[in-house]
């Protein structure tokens, strides 16, 4: 490998007696998780504990149970309401004998564990004297007129009121070694402030609860990374004054609220080393334990079929390709690679800026090297469109049309064809085919033709000439002429079943794909290189990331196949677009049996991220929460 990527620290696959290590018995107590994504799809959280469930209940059974707000229909979807029982039915009972409602049930996802989801809101009287206890006990100022922040006060609030009842009732349930010192032991692990502002309450209250605090990424870091190209340098040097920092971008409350939860917690964790840093100098206290996310690698796991679904999602993707670009020139599409970066619209954040530098800089090495190779590069985000691009949508129409004229030939003359090929008689096939067909299939051939160089964009973006991206593309001079190797889609939606230029799910399109390129500017975790990787595709990601930075402390003396890092910590963004370039061009060199045996290693290697090895993380993170909270060893 080239210097773009760290060596790591031994080989990345896990031993089989680390990958299957046993779950540790639980200790005695109850484990509480509490988020605002609980059965309620938010953002990357919502995949953290929706993958994380089965593990946890594997540990502690019907004493895990996790509790979120009450979305309504959004939360039906995902939950089966049951009836309360044991002394977590008593709590609930109590809370709504309070005017409190909590519905008692099962999160429908795999290992079902046990949910509550409170309907909080109890009115803004109420909300407001919530305000004012957080301002009074705590020194919170809570912002006015902000409806989400209005829902996480309501929310904490309850939150507080549900561990409340919890306490209270325990000593009613589990006796014996379930206790420490007389008491059951309850854990509470609290996700981001929008499910944490209920620790300073619960302490200020002084409940029975060990608090664990746990932040995905710090809100102040990611509005600071995305304006300041010095961010980590500024962040080592101590420079930053967080509090200055937060009031110019208006998320004093938010920035303070996660302050306070860092520091009412009996244990501190995130996500990363990277963002470990960012709670240090931010938010005033490393974090304890460091809880890498991982996947249930299962859910992925298609055994030796992998590499046929990657031909068979590839061909769906060729289908997109000839309708996007076939109308105006062709290329070889079995010299053609998909390379492809997704994630929210954070340009620079994701790294799409670092991207397209790289992707013009491979053009020009392509073009140079002759290698007779194609690269369609695809950018995956949302944004705000008006409507698919004409030009798309008309193409799309015509090729679809133009596949059924040549399936209606085929049914037409393939039993005549038998036939008379049968019986050894010799063959025009231009004779066989109806006047009506033959001028039919010329008229549509025809029809698809456009004189227009192909869009790099799929829909039509509202604020083009504004759009960030686009104006990128305009920089680096990637327009899809006919005489460039590598060619941009940029497409502005989701990938899903109903969007008719695709009718595939987003899986299966990764699956379709050859490499994932997230060269992440910043990214706490950055699940869709590890979900790339999950489904048997290499990705690219870097050292600012934190699944990179963790892929390259881990395995520092080998190489790791498939996951390539790019180095962007104190390096130049040229530096880093050179290299990323490199990257990519040694992949293009690659011939087909050398892809497949790269896919082959990453699907191995991924099982090195399922939580059953990762998860235990989680596991030392709670048994310490009860050793400060309750002494228990």
């Amino acid at each position: 490998m080239n210097e773009h990527t760290p060596s790591p620290a031994g080989p990345l696959a896990i031993p089989s007696h680390v990958a299957h290590a046993a779950v540790p018995t639980p200790p005695p107590g109850l484990l509480v998780e509490v988020a605002w994504e609980v059965c309620n799809q938010v953002g990357g959280i919502y995949q953290v504990l929706k993958s994380k469930a089965p593990l946890m209940v594997e540990r502690w059974g019907e004493r895990y149970c996790m509790v979120g707000p009450w979305m309504g229909h959004a939360s039906a979807l995902d939950f089966e309401e049951t009836t309360p029982t044991g002394w977590i039915g008593r709590a609930v009972m109590a809370l709504r004998a309070e005017g409190l409602q909590v519905r008692h049930g099962r999160w429908m996802i795999s290992g079902k564990p046990r949910t509550l989801l409170i309907e909080h809101w109890q009115g803004q009287p109420a909300t407001n004297a919530a305000k004012f206890r957080l301002f009074a006990d705590h020194a919170l100022s809570v912002p006015s007129g902000d409806a989400l922040v209005d829902g996480v006060v309501s929310f904490a609030d309850a939150v507080r009121r549900v561990f409340e009842k919890l306490a209270e009732h325990a000593g009613t349930g589990p006796t014996g070694t379930d206790k420490v010192n007389g008491v059951t032991p309850i854990i509470g692990h609290f996700h981001e402030w929008m499910g944490g502002l209920a620790i300073p309450m619960i302490r200020r209250q002084n409940l029975p609860v060990a608090c664990v605090f746990q932040t995905h990424a710090t809100l102040l870091g990611r509005y600071l990374a995305s304006n300041d190209d010095a961010f980590y340098d500024r962040l080592a040097w101590g420079t930053i004054d967080h509090a200055g920092e937060a009031k110019r971008f208006n998320i004093e409350f938010q920035h303070l609220v996660e302050r306070a939860c860092t520091h009412g917690a009996h244990v501190m964790t995130t996500v990363s080393t990277i963002t470990g840093e960012e709670c240090d100098g931010l938010l005033g206290r490393a974090p304890d334990v460091v809880l890498p996310n991982g996947l249930d690698i299962n859910r992925y796991n298609v055994g030796h079929e992998f590499q046929t679904l990657h031909a068979g999602y590839k061909e769906r993707i060729h289908r997109f390709t000839m309708g996007h670009f076939f109308p105006s020139y062709a290329f070889d599409l079995d010299k053609t690679l998909y390379f492809f970066t997704s994630g929210r619209f954070e340009p620079r954040n994701k790294g799409f800026d670092l991207c397209l530098e790289a992707m013009a800089r491979l053009n020009a090495e392509l073009k140079a090297a002759n290698l007779g190779i194609t690269v369609v590069f695809f950018i995956i985000t949302r944004r705000p469109t008006r409507s698919l691009h004409p030009q798309a949508l008309h193409t799309r129409g015509v090729l679809n049309e133009f596949h059924w004229v040549c399936n209606e030939i085929m049914k037409n003359i393939g039993e005549r064809l038998f036939k008379i090929g049968a019986a050894g008689a010799r063959v025009n096939l231009e004779d066989m085919i109806d006047e009506y067909w033959r001028l039919r299939y010329r008229r549509t051939q025809q029809a698809i033709k456009s004189s227009g160089l192909p869009p790099v964009t799929t829909h039509v973006i509202e604020d083009d000439g504004e759009d960030p991206v686009l104006e990128q593309i305009r920089n680096v001079w990637l327009f899809n002429r006919h005489d460039d190797p590598v060619k941009v889609v940029y497409h502005p939606d989701f990938i899903n079943p109903t969007n008719p230029l695709w009718g595939m799910e987003y899986d299966e399109f990764v699956r379709g794909c050859h490499l994932g390129v997230f060269p992440s500017a910043y990214e706490p975790w950055g699940y869709t290189p590890l979900e790339s990787v999950a489904m048997g595709v290499p990705a690219v990601t870097s050292d600012l990331a934190g699944f990179g930075s963790y892929v390259a402390a881990q395995h520092r003396n080998h190489d790791s196949p498939g996951m390539w890092v790019i180095r962007r910590r104190g390096r130049e963004f040229h530096q880093s677009a050179a290299d990323l370039c490199r990257c990519m061009l040694e992949y293009c060199r690659m011939d087909r049996r050398g892809r497949i045996s790269l896919r082959n290693q990453v699907e191995a290697q991924s099982w090195m991220f399922d939580w059953s090895v990762l998860g235990h993380a989680y596991f030392k993170a709670h048994d310490l929460a009860l050793e400060r909270g309750f002494g228990y060893r």
